[in-house]
């Protein structure tokens, strides 16, 4: 269960409390302004912590410190394409380039530093959603987050202090050389590193990226020096108050695909607004913008951002995709199959997953040929791997309405075994089997199903229709009453049949009131009046057992 809040309602170090006495496994986001950061725990300890546009990153610190040469880290980035600070230490160890103990210590301390940096933070808002992905045997680090606690408290009091001399990283100092000259108590270590950069050209970013330092360190040095008098402010860094438009349209850029890997959609959309704002032409930003529309089911909006993408010359074929998927959602099935069309002309290698779409297209217009064709394509694009379960659900439904039950059947049981907690595979091989004669078997199926997806509303309908036609009434109430809690609006054949059951149990009250709903659902529904009708004149109602469900069908729709 995910947690949210606001860090000017609970702090970060209450949050952090909270999840290590918890001994939660998961990933906490934490988002302000301009800002993102990620802690992530395992069984309640901290196996990482990263900081978005981070300007000192683990591969230039083991560069400066001679730990791995440029080349070491260009060949590495370029085979792994390491996503974060924890990919590339993984890579490096890997490919035996490094010292597990010295990567280990750089990295702790990276990990370290950065959830202290996210203690200064007082604004913003966190989220935390579980994952079952981190396990502390396979972390790099596992860090206690009491230790970092301590010291995260230590460092916030001492950087009020701090502040009140160096209130901003863009500030630049020059050492007092006379002064300094003539000191009499030493200078600490830190300190004696960052001499050569206080030359008064040289903001506290700079010191910090060619130091190696971490921001605290830097800070409290520098309070240090002037305190003593041994240096002074000359200026601000102008570059830092106007950062250039590449290094503006990057960080937004960054931060939003941050914000939409860890489903704030709101911030994200933002940020890729913002980069839209500086850089009308920016392809990455522009179609992650149709990604949180997709994602929020602005079907207008995202139909509008990807078609505006889909017309730069080197548009790449998931823009034609995601358009073709809109075009489907939106009901224009002729223009989804031209994008598909477009984005199958305009990959190098054969991608399954358009070739899936193009066959869920044909199959609900109905080209049973087209469908098989574009199924095949999709498998064979696959090559060696196994086709997703979506294909699977394809397949199986261009199978049955094309008459083949028994390959069907089939089908569905060959996608179960790849993916058995595919809850629709499992529902779709009940209403095959059902419609085979196997009404047992059926139940089983979607028994299974309903233990992989409790809360499918189309699986509680299909047992429940079972059970109502093999005359198992009070089991089949049960399956209509979860039914209507999952989905209030299901269908006119729920509330009949519910109504059917009150009145066989001799609850008219309730049996009018159903049939009442089910009306309101379907007016024209002739079985619900001759009901309501029948109990008006107090005769006997009209069964509707024999009366097929119009949901007792294959779950359609797109994948």
């Amino acid at each position: 269960m995910a947690i949210r809040g606001n860090l000017s309602e609970a702090s970060l170090a209450d949050v952090l409390q909270l999840l290590a006495l918890g001994q939660k496994t998961g990933c906490l986001s934490i988002a302000r302004e301009g800002s993102f950061g990620t802690v992530h725990f395992a069984a309640g300890r901290i196996v990482h912590a990263e900081l978005v546009n981070r300007r000192d990153r683990l591969g230039d610190r083991l560069v400066r410190m001679g730990a791995i040469t440029p080349d070491d880290l260009a060949r590495v980035t370029a085979a792994s394409a390491p996503q974060d600070d924890r990919e590339l230490a993984h890579a490096l160890l890997e490919q035996a380039i490094i010292e597990r103990e010295v990567l280990v210590g750089e990295y702790r301390t990276q990990v370290e530093e950065a959830v202290y940096h996210l203690f200064s933070w007082t604004l913003g808002s966190f989220t935390f959603e579980p994952e079952a992905d981190d396990s502390p045997d396979a972390a790099l680090v596992s860090v206690s987050a009491d230790s970092l606690l301590l010291e995260g408290a230590r460092r916030v009091d001492e950087w009020t202090q701090i502040a009140k001399k160096v209130p901003s990283l863009d500030l630049i100092f020059e050492l007092d050389g006379p002064r300094l000259a003539q000191r009499e108590v030493p200078l600490s270590a830190t300190q004696e590193r960052i001499l050569p950069f206080l030359d008064g050209t040289q903001d506290l970013n700079t010191v910090i990226e060619r130091s190696g330092l971490g921001e605290f360190e830097v800070g409290k040095a520098v309070f240090g020096l002037l305190t003593a008098g041994y240096a002074q402010r000359v200026g601000r860094s102008a570059a830092r108050r106007q950062p250039p438009p590449e290094s503006r349209v990057a960080e937004h850029r960054n931060l939003g695909i941050a914000f939409y890997r860890t489903g704030m959609l709101d911030e994200a959309q933002r940020e890729f607004r913002r980069v839209l704002e500086l850089r009308e032409a920016d392809g990455v930003s522009r179609f992650h913008l149709g990604l949180v529309q997709l994602r929020r089911r602005d079907w207008a909006g995202a139909y509008a951002t990807f078609l505006r993408a889909s017309q730069e010359p080197d548009a790449p074929a998931a823009v034609l995709h995601n358009l073709a998927f809109v075009c489907e959602q939106r009901g224009d099935l002729v223009a989804a199959a031209d994008y598909l069309e477009e984005a199958t002309r305009r990959v190098v290698v054969p991608d399954p997953r358009i070739a899936l779409s193009r066959a869920t297209i044909a199959l609900r217009v109905g080209d049973l040929v087209a469908t098989e064709s574009a199924l095949a394509d999709a498998r064979s694009a696959w090559g060696a791997r196994q086709p997703s379960a979506a294909w699977f659900h394809v397949a199986g439904l261009a199978a049955a309405l094309g008459g083949d039950s028994a390959r069907a059947a089939a089908v569905l049981e060959e996608g179960i075994a790849l993916h058995p907690h595919a809850a629709a595979l499992h529902n779709n091989l009940a209403v095959v089997q059902e419609r085979r004669g196997s009404y047992e078997l059926a139940a089983r199926t979607i028994e299974h199903a309903l233990l992989e997806d409790a809360n499918c509303a189309h699986l509680h309908k299909n047992l429940g229709d079972y059970l109502y036609r093999a005359q198992r009434y009070d089991e089949a109430f049960e399956s209509f009453v979860r039914v209507v809690r999952l989905m209030p609006s299901h269908g006119a054949d729920v509330y009949l049949k519910l109504g059917n059951v009150h009145y066989r149990r001799g609850a008219l009250n309730e049996a009018q009131r159903s049939w009442e709903q089910a009306l309101a659902l379907d007016p024209d529904n002739q079985i619900v009046r001759a009901n309501l009708d029948a109990m008006r004149r107090s005769t006997t109602p009209v069964e509707s057992a024999p009366v097929a469900s119009s949901d007792d069908a294959l779950v359609g729709g797109s994948v």
